[in-house]
């Protein structure tokens, strides 16, 4: 077996934790969303974050040549709510009728944290297979800001203006 660098063992042992943390935000998300395709879309989300946990989990034992990287986690970081959830659970109670705009709100704020501890994992570690990992979860989690993002946009009809026309209607460019 061959022994994990210190720097891929903190970082995947911190990316399996976030993606815990999104899994279970995610599912509270799921069961305080009362539109049935906004509840679909955080339950797949969910369903994500556990595809994320098991890339993770590979890599960690691809590097040990082995299945023990558990043993780098403790159990209670496995286990029970995490408070950066209950925190998040708390903030769309308070809401007040508006508690699926404020998860979409804070599921992009998870997204981006995300998107920032995998660009930055990926710059900084010497392991060209957990770079590499990072690098994909790092364009996994972009796509899901951008989903996000979208189903903001369409629940509070904003968005941004363009100043130019980027095509015109009569179909000439």
């Amino acid at each position: 077996m061959e022994e994990i660098s210190i720097q891929v063992e903190n970082a995947a042992k911190e990316a399996i934790k976030m993606e815990i943390n999104g899994r279970d935000f995610y599912n509270q998300a799921a069961e305080v969303t009362h539109n049935e395709l906004g509840k679909k879309m955080f339950q797949k989300l969910a369903q994500e974050e556990i595809k994320h946990i098991e890339t993770f989990s590979r890599l960690i034992s691809s590097i040990l040549k082995g299945d023990d990287w558990q043993k780098y986690i403790r159990d209670d970081e496995l286990k029970g709510k995490s408070p950066l959830v209950e925190a998040l659970a708390s903030r769309m109670k308070h809401a007040e009728g508006k508690s699926e705009i404020e998860a979409l709100s804070i599921a992009m704020e998870l997204e981006e944290k995300g998107i920032a501890f995998y660009k930055k994992s990926a710059e900084e570690v010497d392991d060209p297979q957990a770079r590499e990992i990072f690098e994909k979860i790092c364009e996994e989690e972009r796509s899901h800001y951008d989903l996000l993002q979208a189903q903001h946009d369409s629940l509070t009809n904003s968005g941004f203006w363009f100043d130019s026309a980027e095509f015109r209607m009569d179909g000439k460019f």
